[in-house]
């Protein structure tokens, strides 16, 4: 992880076979998007085919190149990476829970951005409206992009402040 929201990288875990997702995977990625959303006070996501289009080219590339780097979109972008000896079907939920799990270095006291947290503040974003997802993988590395419109993580306290609410009940 060396850039603020850029990458989650895994090793160890089994990982999916085959390089597309299908409209499960798909489904179960906004899905939990939406419930960590809603603890945040920020409204669903909606499915974007365009974002989705943009995020399986970027997924497609980077493991072709297999090289954790951000695509050129002015979307908001998290990119997940695991890499596994033993394939296995990788989740929708995965990815997002992985970037969730940043909350705990989030300080809601002194909002900003942050190289640990750039990934949760982009999935609880609450002015962000659609995403966008893709998977590639060739059995054993697997990389997943997230792209988000409008894109989250603008580097003001007041933008963070706005659009990234401490988890209620």
């Amino acid at each position: 992880m060396g850039q603020l929201c850029t990458v989650t990288k895994k090793t160890g875990s089994a990982k999916d076979e085959g390089s597309t997702k299908d409209s499960s995977f798909e489904k179960e990625f906004v899905e939990t998007h939406n419930t960590y959303r809603r603890k945040h006070g920020a409204p669903p996501l909606t499915l974007s085919r365009d974002l989705c289009k943009s995020a399986q080219s970027w997924a497609d590339h980077l493991l072709s190149v297999k090289k954790m780097e951000h695509s050129e979109t002015d979307e908001g972008e998290n990119i997940y990476y695991a890499w596994s000896s033993a394939p296995k079907k990788l989740t929708g939920k995965e990815a997002v829970d992985s970037w969730y799990s940043e909350i705990k270095d989030y300080d809601f006291s002194k909002p900003g951005p942050s190289m640990d947290t750039g990934h949760f503040t982009q999935v609880v974003w609450k002015s962000s409206e659609e995403v966008g997802v893709g998977l590639a993988t060739d059995g054993n590395t697997v990389f997943v992009v997230g792209q988000y419109s409008p894109a989250g993580n603008i580097t003001t306290v007041e933008y963070f402040e706005n659009n990234v609410l401490p988890a209620v009940g």
